[in-house]
Order: C-alpha cells, then sequence, then structure tokens
C-alpha cells in the first residue's frame, strides 16, 4: 500500500472526490471556498471553476458539459463551457441556517443530497432526492450534518450518515422509485480518538470505506457493519473518499486546511491536499451521471 500526495491545493474544506469514467478525469469541491476542481488520475491539467455559494457536493450531468451541485442554498446547474451557475431548487427555504451539504447520484441517475445546521449543532437538516426532471422529494429528516451518501453494489441498500449521531445507518433501497426505508443502524463509528463520519464509498465487494474526520483514520466495513481494515492517514482532517483512476483501483482521499468551526484540531504541512491510496487489492464501482 502506498500513499501520496496527488494535488496540493491547499483546499479549505476539500470534499467529494468524484471519478468520471468517460472523461477519466477526478472532480473535487472546496466547500467553503465555493470551487470546483478537474484533474487527471495523476493530478495534472488542473481545472477549476467558482461558484456564487458554499457547495456541499457536485455530479456530472449526462453529456459531461456541466454538473448538478447542491449549494448553500439550493440544487443548481454548473456549465463548464461559461461557468454560469442556473439556480433549480431550494428545498429549505425557511431554514437560513441550513446549508446543503454531502450528496451522489444512483443507478437510476437520481441525485441525493442532504443537508446541515452550519453550526453543526441541531437536527434542523434533511436528506433530498433531486429527480431528472428536476423535481425534490424529501427522503429523510432530523439531521444534524448530512454525509457519506452511497449504495451497495445489488442497489438494495442506501447507505448515510449523520455524522455527530456515531453511527452509519443503512436503509432498504428500492432503485425503481428511489425510495429508502426501514433505517437502522449499519455500525457504530469508534469517536474515542474525537473522530466521526464523513464521506463514504462503496467498493466492487460492497465493502463501505468511510473517512474518519478529525481522527485520521480510513475505515473498510463489511456489508455486516464489522470492520475488516484501518488506514492511518498523514492528516487528521480527511474528509471523504472514492475510487477512481482508468483501474478503479486508486482511492482518492480528500481534506482540509481548516476546520469549520474553532473546536476541531489543526494539521500539519499536508493539510487540505488531494491524497491516493494504491495497492488496496480492491476497486471502486463507476459513478454514474445525473441523467439530465
Amino acid at each position: 500500500m502506498k500513499i501520496e500526495v496527488v494535488v496540493d491545493v491547499k483546499t479549505t474544506l476539500g470534499e467529494g472526490p468524484l471519478w468520471d469514467v468517460e472523461q477519466e478525469r477526478l472532480y473535487w469541491i472546496d466547500s467553503f471556498d465555493g470551487r470546483v476542481f478537474r484533474a487527471t488520475a495523476d493530478g495534472r491539467e488542473i481545472r477549476c471553476w467558482d461558484v456564487p455559494m458554499k457547495i456541499g457536493s457536485m455530479a456530472l450531468r449526462k453529456d459531461g458539459g456541466g454538473a448538478v451541485v447542491s449549494l448553500q442554498r439550493g440544487f443548481h446547474l454548473l456549465d463548464f463551457a461559461n461557468g454560469e451557475v442556473t439556480p433549480i431548487h431550494d428545498p429549505e427555504p425557511d431554514r437560513p441556517m441550513n446549508r446543503l451539504n454531502d450528496g451522489k447520484v444512483d443507478r437510476r441517475r437520481r441525485f441525493f443530497a442532504g443537508s446541515m445546521d452550519t453550526m453543526e449543532e441541531g437536527p434542523s437538516g434533511g436528506l433530498y432526492r433531486l429527480d431528472p426532471d428536476f423535481s425534490v422529494t424529501k427522503i429523510d429528516s432530523g439531521i444534524i450534518c448530512s454525509n457519506g451518501p452511497c449504495w451497495s453494489p445489488d442497489d438494495r441498500t442506501f447507505y448515510f450518515a449523520d455524522t455527530w449521531t456515531g453511527e452509519i445507518w443503512a436503509y432498504d433501497y428500492d432503485i425503481e422509485t428511489g425510495a429508502a426505508t426501514n433505517r437502522r443502524t449499519f455500525t457504530r463509528v469508534d469517536t474515542s480518538r474525537g473522530g466521526a463520519a464523513d464521506g463514504s464509498t462503496v467498493d466492487a465487494e460492497g465493502f463501505l470505506w468511510n473517512a474518519l474526520v478529525y481522527d485520521g483514520r480510513l475505515v473498510r466495513y463489511a456489508p455486516d457493519g464489522s470492520v475488516d481494515r484501518i488506514i492511518d492517514m498523514p492528516v487528521k482532517k480527511i474528509t471523504s473518499v472514492m475510487f477512481g483512476g482508468p483501474k478503479l483501483d486508486t482511492l482518492y482521499v480528500t481534506s482540509m486546511t481548516k476546520p469549520p468551526l474553532p473546536r476541531f484540531p489543526g494539521d500539519g504541512v499536508l493539510r487540505g491536499s488531494l491524497f491516493a491510496v494504491t495497492g488496496l487489492g480492491v476497486t471502486g464501482v463507476p459513478e454514474p451521471r445525473f441523467a439530465a
């Protein structure tokens, strides 16, 4: 196993690594600075787009010419050609202290994203589904900080975390309708070192990988919720994970330079870097594009 810095751009709050198998390009975001980045698998040909507010997550649109993004105030479209950002829908216009956060696309190409309390204290957030016709459906509520949405390879289980509950949840998932039901505890996260569940992905074997933010560890969970493997990263403030590269065998890991709230720890000179972990012996699954 080898851990390397792919890009050292010092993101304030790096998040959401996304490998597009068609373009063979890696995307990631800086949530606090409102930026979308793109690079090759080895960190070359870097491009960057600015968005007008904090960004929680993104997914490529079906033609690859733009993205659907979850911004502080709702779902928007980003045009890569001219940088224009067009609003779609704000699911929480009455909650100014919330913002949309982590999100991903299911294999019917619907975009799921959750919201969070910006102070990470109150359960004012929700989980939403954006369909190809741009209609929005509320899936769950009572969430403090939405993170880690992903699906089992057979599409029967949806995984999701409210970071400060100390748990990662599993739902029964209906791929035909996009309904997530029967929420239950998938695993309890080891928070004894101050860490909490952040971004997740599922590999081709159906194991879930999670970034323990403020703890600096990657954890691989078996489908029964047991811990299969733990990897110590060079920085504590890791945020999210995604398999990519031409063979889908590189695990990309984002990190932050500055914690969103002062109670969280600092880090060394590698803070904010985009990392690549290779030699793991496992591969990921292709991430779908949004259907519109």
